[in-house]
């Protein structure tokens, strides 16, 4: 799904140099290199806040967390999404309540998001699903409309915009991931939390460093979350990088839709007007057939697999069928869009290292798949 080891190839000497200078200057947690990727972006994505923490898991928690979601509250969230976004909202003591998807971009429907509130929900998280863009204007006008907060889950769509805007500069609180086969990656777990807000970012910065308030003084329980100088460092030199390689992904993304037009029983996912998509995944939707309606997308899988060519499912089942869900009362037939999602789609390899002919290779192993 994705060769690091060609981009680190092309890197290698400028991550190497960087983290040299980390190592000369023994300061590993909290530090100048930290403090300039939190500045960059900041920028980067139209936010004046950024917070380095330990992964994208804990961007979502601590994000809440500073929201002001905890114990009692309810904050409504796609079921069609990764473990994550409701373990974070457990995390901080709330009520995941699962939302159905929009059946295009299979990103978290408004109308089914409205129908879900009551008086106890505080948030709603909004995902940006493969690199693509919410419906999140809708969101942002329900969150003000009764009150809530707006949390942007970001961690696939990382440089993606909607209208010109940077996703994740929408909500109240934005996370994003950093986890290394993201467009942006570090050699090992990272995350960042990002607001325009002056005092949900103050809380954040005392969430990630064990709620302190100054040395051995803590206003309330935190966690040890701190993003690490050797992956702040890393993440300054790629970040360089991050437009160009997302110029590549799109254009890979626009061959494989070229290689795929047409193809009976396929689709691929289509983005959402006037956004522009960063292609974290580019996945395809397969129609089934029979009452097995994973069957036909398995057979492609193995068709490929008998190749050399991997593939993924990103999700083969919501989150609220979820045996760890299961007391939030979630039942078959309840989220038909984000069901059916889940045994249509496969994600296909792309990354910015590949060539046209491995892109045209993968094309068409799905083409003989679904002919066959």
């Amino acid at each position: 799904m994705a060769d690091l080891g060609l981009q680190f190839a092309l890197i290698g000497e400028e991550i190497r140099h960087a983290i040299d200078e980390v190592l000369a200057s023994q300061q590993f947690v909290l530090g100048p290199q930290l403090e300039a990727l939190e500045a960059e972006m900041a920028r980067y994505c139209e936010r004046r806040f950024a917070i380095g923490v330990a992964s994208g898991t804990d961007a979502l928690t601590i994000g809440l967390r500073a929201a002001g979601v905890g114990a009692g509250d309810e904050v409504i969230l796609p079921a069609f999404t990764f473990l994550a976004t409701a373990g974070a909202v457990i995390a901080v003591g709330a009520r995941p309540v699962f939302a159905d998807s929009e059946s295009e971009t299979l990103n978290i429907d408004p109308e089914s998001a409205r129908s879900l509130i009551t008086p106890r929900t505080r948030a709603i998280i909004a995902v940006h699903l493969y690199g693509g863009a919410a419906d999140i204007e809708p969101l942002v006008e329900l969150a003000s409309e009764r009150g809530l907060a707006l949390i942007e889950d970001n961690a696939q769509s990382l440089g993606a915009a909607l209208g010109g805007k940077k996703l994740g500069s929408f909500g109240s609180v934005s996370a994003t991931s950093f986890y290394p086969s993201k467009n942006l990656g570090a050699y090992g777990d990272a995350g960042m939390v990002f607001t325009d807000s002056d005092e949900i970012a103050q809380r954040a910065l005392r969430l990630r460093n064990h709620g302190q308030i100054g040395r051995y003084v803590s206003a309330e329980p935190g966690w040890n979350s701190r993003l690490d100088e050797i992956q702040a460092a890393a993440l300054r030199v790629k970040a360089r990088y991050l437009d160009r390689w997302i110029a590549a992904r799109r254009a890979y993304a626009a061959r494989y839709d070229e290689r795929l037009a047409g193809v009976n029983g396929l689709r691929p996912m289509s983005p959402r007007k006037n956004s522009f998509h960063s292609y974290y995944l580019y996945t395809i939707r397969i129609t089934p057939q029979g009452p097995n309606l994973a069957a036909r997308t398995d057979r492609v899988a193995r068709h490929l697999s008998a190749q050399g060519i991997d593939t993924s499912v990103f999700y083969p089942l919501p989150l609220h069928l979820q045996p760890a869900y299961s007391s939030f009362g979630g039942k078959p037939g309840q989220l038909p869009v984000a069901e059916r999602a889940a045994h249509e789609v496969l994600s296909l390899p792309l990354y910015p290292e590949m060539t046209h002919e491995q892109i045209e290779r993968v094309a068409d192993a799905v083409r003989e798949a679904l002919h066959a």
